[in-house]
């Protein structure tokens, strides 16, 4: 790759060059950057090594934008602005020491090949030089550019001692194989394995969000097995660890529930970005093991698992630092995700179909997606039967709620009215009468109007002698 030609598609870069020849410091683009451009992916984030002075490298390069916000970190010797889409990091070539019971380090002035070796990954230690003598020259010091080749995921010194400095990496080392689909180098597995008791120094809040990482990239089930196999899913999630081995019928699913999990997640992140609709796919057969029962002549059933597993989210969102605003979203999936397929396996009526729709509400679609990805199994004709009987109720379904618009379903009838035609106070009674009337329309006695629910009304009055 041209690396002289590529910058110069950024006049930024252009600037960046002037200010390092001016301020007599030598400057390189490191990082996420440089890897990103190879590969290809767009990249918005740009970090800037300063050899020397990065905070008054940063100044100067910002006065000559025009860019009057800057931030300085004094504590961590680095600098930061937004230029228009960019982010522009700067940092002062470093080297660091760590503590056993942080992962914080201690940061002294180094040089350009010791700042290089404290970097993460080979394929975050490339370098390409922005200085006027050597432009666009490419400095790969740990052979990153033939890890790029091999789609792989190696540390530049031993796994042990980056993991142990800094455990967070662990999570990060499997968040960039599942984004860019590669593997991970055989010593760094081991070492993630058994280290994996460092990453209890690390706060929740960062687990997490190397965690939602993994679950957004193009195919979460690289990093969630890299996570399982390694023994890491114990220490950061280990209700969904426990589903490794938990067997079950194998109908429409696989034999081990997390196998099935990993594939039903995939299957949804093929067609959806909703990354609170990956998670509740991750979790929707979350209390399987807790409700594993053996029945003769039928074999595992796990009855109830629906509505215990809704009922673990708020300790699974506290202990993980997940949005409490997503909690009832991922509620309702896991408590309503046997729903569709029960009524693909019965004769359906429209009642049934009206109470699942007014039960899924605005999150109808999202279900329904839920549903499909979770018929896996082995058996491809088994499978293809089913979801073709699966798909003609599902029909069914957008139909019945195209012609009685249930999705915001309330009673056309509100207490007010009920109140004043029946001659009540605001009492249980009022709410009892308003559930008769919602319950008609599901069952289908009434339309969902305010017509024939009032008319409805007035026979619940006739006959209670309201």
């Amino acid at each position: 790759m041209n690396f002289k030609l590529e910058l110069k598609k950024y006049p930024f870069i252009k600037i960046a060059e002037e200010t390092a020849e001016e301020s007599g410091t030598k400057v390189f683009i490191v990082g996420g950057f440089v890897r990103d451009l190879i590969l290809n992916r767009q990249r918005l984030e740009i970090d800037f090594l300063v050899v020397g002075d990065g905070e008054k490298y940063a100044k100067l390069f910002a006065e000559k934008l025009g860019i009057t916000n800057i931030n300085i970190f004094k504590n961590f010797g680095t600098a930061h602005f937004k230029y228009r889409d960019f982010d522009f990091e700067f940092v002062g070539a470093r080297r660091e020491s760590y503590r056993k019971s942080s992962r914080k380090p201690v940061v002294i002035a180094g040089s350009f090949q010791e700042d290089i070796a404290r970097r993460d990954f080979t394929i975050n230690t490339l370098a390409v030089s922005i200085n006027k003598t050597d432009f666009g020259a490419l400095i790969d010091e740990f052979n990153g550019m033939k890890d790029i080749e091999k789609k792989t995921i190696k540390t530049p010194i031993d796994p042990f001692i980056t993991f142990d400095d800094d455990p967070l990496r662990i999570m990060r080392a499997f968040r960039f194989a599942s984004q860019l689909n590669f593997k991970v180098d055989d010593n760094l597995f081991i070492a993630a394995g058994k280290l994996r008791e460092r990453l209890t120094i690390v706060s929740g809040e960062r687990i997490t969000d190397e965690f939602l990482k993994i679950l957004a990239s193009p195919k979460p089930s690289t990093g969630l097995k890299l996570l399982y196999d390694s023994g890491v899913m114990k220490i950061i999630f280990p209700e969904l660890d426990n589903l490794g081995g938990v067997e079950q019928r194998k109908d429409f699913h696989h034999k081990d529930v997390f196998i099935h999990t990993l594939e039903v997640v995939d299957k949804i992140a093929l067609e959806s970005d909703n990354l609170w609709l990956r998670f509740a796919s991750l979790v929707h057969d979350i209390a399987k093991p807790m409700t594993k029962k053996f029945v003769e002549g039928t074999g595992w059933t796990f009855h109830g698992h629906d509505e215990m597993g809704a009922r673990m989210m708020n300790s699974i969102f506290r202990k993980m630092k997940l949005p409490f605003s997503k909690l009832e979203y991922v509620e309702k999936l896991v408590r309503l995700h046997l729903r569709p397929i029960a009524l693909a396996k019965e004769e359906v009526t429209d009642s049934a179909i009206r109470r699942l729709i007014v039960a899924a509400g605005e999150d109808l679609a999202d279900l329904i997606s839920l549903c499909r990805a979770d018929i896996t199994s082995k058996n491809r004709d088994k499978v293809f039967r089913y979801l073709d009987n699966y798909e003609k109720v599902m029909q069914k379904v957008w139909e019945v709620e195209e012609k009685d618009k249930l999705s915001a379903f309330q009673s056309p009838v509100h207490g007010e009215t009920i109140m004043e035609v029946c001659n009540l106070q605001p009492s249980k009674k009022v709410g009892e009468i308003k559930k008769e009337i919602e319950e008609a329309i599901l069952d289908g006695k009434i339309g969902n109007n305010f017509e024939e629910a009032y008319q409805y009304l007035l026979q619940i009055k006739e006959r209670e002698k309201y």
